[in-house]
């Protein structure tokens, strides 16, 4: 063979994008590319990015640890599908194009629906092509082939189904309800939509006088002054004794000429405050249900904009809330209904897309009945047919099922799935419809028109898991429905869990009957390195792009994975990224070495295995058998850490080192058996790295020359075999490990320089066999001239060494013969006296109970490791220098 020449320096630019390009053509990453057909398959849908935006970090993390698992199955032979797609995310996309067309000094009613829909399709159009490149980039093996879209016609008609066919099940009504509202989106929103935080607020008291008296009054509190013009009652609790005699009194309100009742109900708190409540149903969801039950009038004092509408005063009336919130304070003081007014900090609601202050409106939209739906779905988790990892969130989940509420689906938007129901003008009659019609089903007129709302976003993503396979018709299936539904599993973060998962798992069991995945592994959220969320806001954010660009695909995985604990947030920085690029930088030196190696050498077969070798087979065997447990339970952190460890320090640290002993001092025949040995040790590494590595381990892999022409992406993953399982090669190899390293301590303490070579004595019991075996190889990796391994005995140390204790053996190390004893001693006297008063400050520290009690966990942990590292080594200091 000829030496094989790789760059010498690692650079992922080189090659990462041929790479991607080298599986595509070659259809790696469609399902029909297993090895084994007949196995069961893996699937999994991408949750979909928005189509309008921009990969950040949270994505990154979200699609690298879907690409490890979907390549680590796909390598067990599964047919492996993993479904891409975006969605059409109704209000950020709408809001993409409406600034757009701001900034040319437009706005999308002067362009009408069906223009401004043409300009979003546009929109939409450009930015799926750069989402498309940056998952591309990142390495996502997904099927391009059946990429998805939730507008695409195949998902409109499922969507349109689901719609009619819950209306037809009495699961989806329309009425005038209190909804949450954007007054900047001009929409309503979901409850899950809305992002309750704690705000600075103030609390204002004020008088409420009883109709016809001066100075006999009830004391209200509220946070909203401004809403007082829509209260239609004020509320007591009925066997509060300071209200008993006051049944059937009312209440002048301020600012109005309008008198108010007194209600009695058991919802209002007796103790809080002075245990009265003003009740405005239609801005309040806990007011509007004490006016259901009392029959009380409901004003609704908003514009759809957030301006008071007709029903105040004239002077309130267009006045955006702030502003008449400070009109309204202002006019109350001068009156004499103002008490006064305390800070408070408060939940408040906001928009999840756009942040602003959401208002309780009282709109007619349309909504999901949920109870029937989430029954169905509470119960398929108890019957184990969902499986969340880590369990915790089984408890969010069942919550969220028993405590759910009916499901705002309508949306005043443009663009997105329009309702398909039409309301006669002539009869009234309202028809929902899988078809579009023309005229009325009831009275024939053509006077129809359609709901100009949209559906929310995520009525077509509850949808996902099998529409994305062809489903669009309750009880017809197609091919890939047939095969790949249900799907395996789902991968997302914890912030949509309700958004999105707790949904599909409904409309998966309402529509098919099944329960959509098995599996839903719920990781946490990227932060950076002080805990907080990343942001524009705090220009805290990492672009995946540019650590893909700084670092590589492969450095940003491995080191997501790396750090990525069940159920723990990641907590990064841009260093953080080094640690990745590192250990792929490794593994390409690694195997640079092995393949510049290779001139004049012969594959040999059946080539028989020393002791190191068995050892590294065993190694490699537990490896393989750690990364699939830790795959199978989404153990991502452990798969790579055990990664990490069998790379770094089992293969190049040690085995490698050990090889050097036959490829630079045996004959051609064992530096062939030797290079057969290594090549197919780097082969089985490289497949067991892949799915943490892609790039850098293919790229190696189709150098290999016993890699015979195949890629890597679709060879078989190594596999546990009981017969390479060696624990008595393993235990020798350990104490020839323990060994080695007490001689480089020691001669690292000592300061003997690396090329100055060693005598030693080992004394072992019955260890003395791996030592003997392995003489050749003590000498090469500890740097040793002259070893002498004996039986342990009664014969007192040798005079001018050193001894060290290991398990089951003593190693003598004749430094006198290396060093000057005397500065030695001298040198180690120091370093036990500086050893000693470091001692005394750490306990001090450690005695201090305020420290203990302030500083953090973490830190006083530190603290107690140094101390025990200190303490161990001024017991090896002291043994030095008696030794000596």
């Amino acid at each position: 063979m000829n030496s094989i020449e790789l760059a010498k320096s690692y650079d992922p630019k080189s090659f990462e994008d041929r790479i991607y390009a080298l599986w595509k053509e070659n259809g790696c990453f469609a399902p029909e590319a297993a090895k084994e057909s007949g196995k069961n398959s893996f699937v999994v849908v991408i949750p979909p990015p928005n189509v309008t935006g921009v990969l950040h970090l949270g994505h990154g993390l979200n699609n690298s640890l879907q690409d490890i698992i979907v390549r680590f199955h796909r390598m067990t032979g599964e047919p492996t599908l993993w479904v891409p797609g975006t969605d059409h995310a109704g209000i950020a996309t709408q809001n993409v194009v409406e600034r757009k067309l701001k900034e040319q000094g437009k706005s999308r009613r002067e362009l009408g629906r069906e223009k401004f829909l043409e300009e979003t399709w546009k929109v939409k159009k450009e930015h799926h092509a750069i989402i498309t490149k940056q998952l591309e980039k990142i390495g996502a093996s997904v099927d391009w082939k059946r990429e998805r879209f939730t507008m695409d016609e195949g998902l409109s008609q499922a969507v349109r189904e689901v719609f009619v066919t819950l209306y037809e099940r009495n699961l989806l009504y329309k009425g005038n309800y209190l909804v949450n509202w954007c007054t900047s989106c001009g929409t309503a929103l979901a409850d899950d939509e809305v992002d309750h935080e704690d705000t600075a607020g103030k609390m204002y008291h004020l008088r409420y006088f009883f109709t016809g008296e001066k100075d006999k009054y009830i004391e209200i509190a509220t946070t909203r002054p401004e809403t007082l013009l829509g209260d239609t009652a004020v509320a007591v609790h009925p066997e509060d004794e300071r209200y008993s005699s006051l049944k059937g009194k009312t209440l002048r309100l301020p600012l109005t000429e309008r008198d108010i009742p007194l209600i009695f109900d058991t919802y209002v708190e007796r103790t809080f405050g002075t245990g009265a409540l003003k009740v405005t149903p239609a801005h309040d969801p806990n007011d509007w249900e004490l006016a259901k039950r009392h029959n009380l009038a409901v004003i609704n004092i908003l514009n759809p904009d957030g301006t008071l509408n007709d029903e105040v005063p004239e002077k309130y009336r267009s006045l955006p809330v702030k502003k008449a919130r400070q009109a309204v304070i202002e006019d109350l003081i001068a009156g004499g209904w103002f008490v006064k007014e305390e800070p408070l900090n408060h939940s408040v609601g906001h928009c999840y897309r756009c942040h602003t202050v959401i208002e309780p409106f009282l709109s007619e939209q349309w909504f999901v009945r949920m109870k029937p739906l989430a029954e169905k779905a509470l119960a398929s988790w108890q019957k184990g047919e969902i499986i969340f990892y880590p369990k915790k969130w089984e408890n969010t989940y069942k919550h969220w099922m028993e405590n759910i509420r009916d499901w705002c689906v309508s949306r005043q938007l443009w663009w997105g799935h329009r309702i398909p129901a039409w309301t006669c003008a002539d009869c009234g009659k309202l028809t929902v419809s899988r078809n579009d019609i023309e005229t009325c089903p009831s009275c024939s007129s053509k006077n129809i028109e359609r709901d100009p709302d949209v559906l929310d976003t995520w009525f077509s993503s509850w949808l996902w898991p099998f529409s994305t396979l062809g489903w669009n018709k309750v009880g017809i299936s197609t091919s890939d429905l047939d095969r790949y539904y249900p799907t395996t599993a789902l991968i997302t973060a914890y912030d949509i869990i309700f958004f999105w998962v707790a949904r599909m798992i409904m409309a998966g069991l309402e529509f098919t009957g099944k329960a959509p995945f098995r599996d839903i592994y719920i990781h946490g959220l990227v932060r950076d390195k002080l805990g907080r969320k990343m942001s524009k806001s705090l220009g805290n954010g990492l672009d995946p792009l540019e650590l893909v660009d700084e670092f590589g695909a492969d450095a940003m995985k491995f080191t997501l994975a790396f750090m990525c604990a069940q159920g723990q947030d990641i907590l990064v920085d841009k260093e953080s990224f080094k640690m990745g690029s590192k250990f792929a930088n490794k593994v390409w030196n690694a195997s640079r070495y092995v393949l510049m190696n290779l001139e004049g050498r012969n594959l040999v077969q059946n080539s028989d295995l020393l002791p190191v070798d068995e050892w590294i087979y065993s190694r490699l065997n537990s490896a393989a058998k750690s990364m699939r447990d830790a795959f199978l339970s989404y153990r991502y952190n452990d798969a790579a850490q055990t990664a990490y460890e069998y790379f770094w320090n089992d293969f190049c640290d040690w085995y490698l080192e050990a090889t050097k002993l036959s490829m630079k001092g045996g004959d051609d025949a064992e530096k062939d058996r030797a290079t057969t040995v290594l090549l197919d040790v780097l082969s089985s590494s490289l497949k067991l790295l892949h799915p943490l590595l892609p790039f850098v381990t293919e790229e190696i892999y189709q150098k290999l020359p016993n890699a015979h022409g195949t890629m890597l992406i679709n060879s078989l993953y190594p596999e546990y075999d009981e017969k390479c399982h060696s624990p008595a090669e393993e235990k020798n190899f350990f104490a020839l490990q323990s060994l080695v390293g007490m001689v480089r301590t020691l001669r690292s303490e000592c300061g003997i320089t690396p090329e100055k070579k060693l005598r030693v004595l080992v004394r072992a019991g019955e260890e003395q066999k791996p030592f003997r075996q392995n003489e050749g190889l003590i000498k090469l990796l500890a740097g040793i001239g002259e070893i002498t391994i004996e039986a342990v005995g009664e014969a007192k140390r040798p005079e001018g060494s050193i001894g060290i204790a290991g398990t089951g053996f003593e190693v003598f190390v004749f430094v006198a013969e290396a060093v000057d004893t005397q500065a030695l001693k001298k040198k180690f006297s120091n370093d036990l006296e500086r050893d000693r008063k470091y001692i005394e400050g750490l306990r001090a520290k450690l005695a201090n109970e305020q420290f203990v009690k302030n500083a953090p966990p973490q830190l006083v942990a530190e603290q107690k490791i140094k101390l025990e590292e200190t303490l161990l080594r001024t017991e090896n200091l002291g043994s030095y220098i008696r030794d000596l």
